[in-house]
């Protein structure tokens, strides 16, 4: 596949970005979907691998770095709003919806864990999107800080939120925390183990860029963080969700009974079994094909297919 190094504007702020396109492109439009990334995630983080089964199958794929991440523009380092992070999805639809390359009347979004909550709003709130692909989601954020760190694990954050108000009040300053770590290591958003050996070897390979830290009000902003009544008002664009057979870091057991409630009669849902976890569908390439051809198959349908 062809891959054109881009930026576009969002809110005053340059993002970078991949634009990734068929080897035969010659004067053609190609269906398009825009990909976005889960928390701290930079444009080369697990988003091209996922990609190359979509453009395999004739799509354009646009990944990029969110604002104040990786490549792109934005004082505040590692400072992740997710509603900010929305209209930047926006925004990378409007940037393909005026690309010469672009079939402005196929375009679809991607996103996975952060991000695949982040589709949802992004569909309701802008009709140019035609197709929702969303891959182990975070729907709730309540929820999901919740049952990551347990009642007594969630204290502690509490105290380290009260402390980072304070300093930012007094200094303006953010305090951080880190993205994963072992629970008795140190604070952290996402205490699974799991994680940062995976993101390590990214960030080693193909994704020097990656910070596994944000601000403390990152972490904040998550908390009330909520997409589900967003769920509730896909009602025509097609949908398709991809869940774990157990994943403790974004909650199997919240994620299928809220894929009941989009009411779009064009849905699927696909459930990766026997050991599938959150992060095995980053590291065992055995689910990322099976994950990436139920997108490229999905997408294909609704977008090349059923045009």
């Amino acid at each position: 596949m062809i891959r054109e190094n881009i930026s576009f504007m969002s809110d005053g702020l340059k993002l970078v970005g991949h634009l990734y396109l068929p080897s035969n492109s010659n004067n053609k439009k190609f269906p398009c979907i825009v990909m976005g990334g889960g928390w701290c995630y930079v444009k080369e983080l697990i988003q091209p691998e996922y990609a190359k089964y979509l453009v395999e199958s004739g799509f354009a794929v646009l990944s990029f770095d969110y604002r104040n991440l990786g490549e792109s523009e934005g004082v505040i380092r590692q400072h992740i709003n997710p509603w900010e992070q929305i209209d930047d999805i926006i925004n990378a639809v409007t940037f393909v919806y005026l690309h010469e390359k672009i079939d402005k009347d196929r375009i679809g979004v991607w996103g996975i864990s952060y991000a695949g909550a982040h589709v949802f709003p992004v569909a309701v709130l802008d009709p140019r999107v035609r197709l929702v692909m969303s891959v182990v989601p975070m729907l709730d954020g309540w929820y999901n800080v919740l049952r990551a760190n347990s009642n007594v694990g969630l204290r502690d954050l509490w105290d380290l939120i009260n402390k980072d108000r304070i300093e930012r009040f007094k200094t303006g300053q953010h305090g951080t925390i880190a993205h994963s770590a072992h629970p008795h290591d140190k604070p952290s958003s996402w205490p699974a183990p799991e994680t940062w050996p995976v993101f390590k070897k990214f960030k080693e390979t193909v994704a020097p860029n990656h910070e596994h830290w944000t601000t403390v009000q990152s972490f904040e902003y998550a908390l009330r963080y909520d997409v589900t009544n967003f769920m509730k008002k896909i009602i025509h664009q097609p949908v398709l969700m991809v869940t774990s057979w157990y994943d403790d870091i974004t909650m199997t057991e919240f994620e299928v009974p809220a894929f009941s409630t989009i009411p779009s009669p064009r849905k699927e849902l696909v459930q990766v079994g026997g050991d599938a976890s959150h992060m095995s569908l980053y590291d065992n390439e055995n689910h990322l094909e099976l994950v990436g051809s139920a997108c490229a198959k999905f997408a294909s349908k609704y977008l090349i297919d059923g045009k």
